[in-house]
């Protein structure tokens, strides 16, 4: 993990780019995800990217 100033936008471009990719996220690193992303200011927020990039 980047340092916690940057982590959630980390966690949203992580995100992002296995939706984009079309890679599937495991339990554990749902988990994981979930874990880091409770911290965030909207740990719920939805989350968009451009399929095309």
């Amino acid at each position: 993990m980047p340092m916690p100033a940057v982590h959630c936008r980390y966690l949203g471009e992580w995100v992002a780019t296995k939706h984009r990719r079309g890679l599937a996220i495991d339990p554990a690193e749902r988990e994981a995800l979930l874990h880091y992303a409770a911290d965030c200011p909207n740990p719920h927020a939805r989350i968009t990217y451009d399929s095309a990039i």
